[in-house]
């Protein structure tokens, strides 16, 4: 939370230091979010997942680096559905099912075939750069770029289907254990790192508007930190493309 604390100070410190002849801009935007996660090693737990949707918004403020100037700097605070899906075979750890084989050394991971969705849901921190190429009656070109920092608030893992376990992923060798039930919303909040850093960047068009402008941005961020607690579940990064619009007041 510390974090928080420092992005709502920098953007009352860039409120209060923006003079009238430098341009100061606060805005909102609200759009989707299309997320995956990227698997970082040969785990079965974790490889395998494909793209979702969810929602992306937040506030903004934004201020030029002197009066006539196309580079400004834009800090934001975001809400952010990251994760990804995962249907039919998949890698589950053998923990859960060592009760039916006292004594006996099984592999590290059995196979199943189910339906699973992993959401998990941040706060988000981007500092970004961002250049302004003009293009004439009022509309400009942007391109930004910057780093984030990411604060999770919490996460599921949300299954469905049952699903008999086998040894192998073509699912030949089936495991001597009943046919599981996966279905389930379950809290794994506390098998994720709660923070995360990554890389933010994006193109947009602004029409000047009023005393402000509206735009339509498409960008993308990537986290670089393993939000893996546990090396069971394997190592993943989290990842997405986004789509928003939204609208921006010069307030100072």
């Amino acid at each position: 939370m510390e974090k928080l604390r420092a992005l709502t100070l920098f953007l009352l410190l860039a409120a209060g230091s923006a003079s009238a002849q430098t341009p100061f801009y606060l805005g909102v935007k609200g759009g989707i979010s299309i997320p995956n996660l990227t698997a970082g090693n040969g785990s079965p737990v974790s490889a395998g997942y494909s793209s979702i949707l969810g929602p992306y918004f937040g506030v903004f403020a934004g201020r030029a680096f002197h009066k006539n100037s196309r580079w400004s700097i834009q800090a934001e605070f975001n809400y952010s559905l990251q994760g990804a899906k995962k249907n039919g075979e998949q890698g589950v750890p053998t923990a859960p099912f060592q009760s039916y084989f006292p004594g006996v050394t099984l592999p590290e991971y059995v196979y199943a075939n189910y339906d699973s969705k992993a959401e998990l849901k941040y706060l988000e921190l981007p500092i970004l750069a961002k250049y302004r190429l003009p293009l004439g009656k009022g509309w400009r070109l942007t391109l930004d770029g910057g780093v984030y920092m990411g604060y999770l608030l919490h996460a599921n893992a949300i299954t469905k289907d049952s699903s008999n376990i086998y040894y192998d992923p073509a699912e030949e060798q089936q495991f001597p254990a009943p046919k599981q039930d996966f279905t389930g919303n379950e809290d794994i909040t506390n098998q994720i790192h709660r923070f995360n850093f990554g890389i933010q960047g994006g193109v947009g068009l602004e029409k000047k508007c009023g005393h402000g402008y509206v735009f339509l941005h498409a960008g993308g961020n990537y986290g670089l930190l393993n939000i893996q607690r546990y090396a069971e579940d394997g190592s993943n990064n989290t990842g997405a493309a986004t789509v928003v619009v939204g609208f921006a007041f010069r307030a100072r």
